[in-house]
């Protein structure tokens, strides 16, 4: 069956889709011999794909690697940055940083802490990043001040983001402290862009 070169690729272990098609869009993919245009097709089981001019298959894919990070602040969940600042990629060693097709799961503000999950399986991130998934993700968030139970409910049933509503989510309160902070259990089933913040 017939997929597309960066789904491959990703499928693989070989890059995450996004630096496949990088890698296709610098050249440095070849499908039979010739490079590779971003969206082409092919098939594995009787089409040749080289990255580098070395022929990668299936039977290349590096084994399943699954990893929880703690991503401290300041780092950001994404595999380079063209500033150059930290990502959780520089968080690994090398060896599995740079040839494994290791990417993020989803992201995390830089400003944000918290475990994320790091794996070379295209497969389970694509099920557990896509919105049809719906899968829940659970935050832990310290705000200003004690909101009211309304407030709560209104969180709870959907807010205004971006012109959309969100989903309803669970909200629930944790802790409160005595300096005016309360300590919130957020739990998503969409990942918008800023949403917690």
């Amino acid at each position: 069956m017939d997929e597309r070169v960066q789904k491959l690729l990703s499928q693989w272990g070989i890059a995450s889709r996004r630096q496949a098609e990088q890698m296709i869009l610098a050249g440095r993919v070849q499908l039979n011999g010739t490079i590779a245009q971003l969206g082409q097709k092919a098939n594995p089981v009787v089409d040749r794909v080289a990255v580098d001019g070395i022929v990668v298959q299936p039977t290349h894919r590096p084994a399943s690697t699954y990893l929880l990070l703690h991503k401290p602040a300041g780092v950001l969940s994404t595999c380079t940055d063209p500033w150059e600042r930290p990502t959780v990629l520089d968080l690994l060693p090398a060896s599995l940083a740079e040839s494994q097709g290791i990417h993020p799961v989803g992201r995390l503000d830089a400003d944000s802490t918290g475990a994320l999950l790091l794996t070379n399986d295209g497969a389970l991130t694509f099920y557990l990043t896509h919105p049809r998934h719906h899968i829940p993700k659970t935050y832990e968030v310290w705000v200003e001040g004690d909101p009211s139970e309304s407030v709560l409910r209104q969180w709870q049933q959907g807010v205004m983001l971006s012109g959309r509503r969100t989903l309803p989510t669970k909200v629930a309160v944790l802790k409160r402290s005595p300096q005016l902070k309360t300590l919130l259990q957020v739990i998503l089933t969409e990942g918008r862009n800023r949403q917690i913040r």
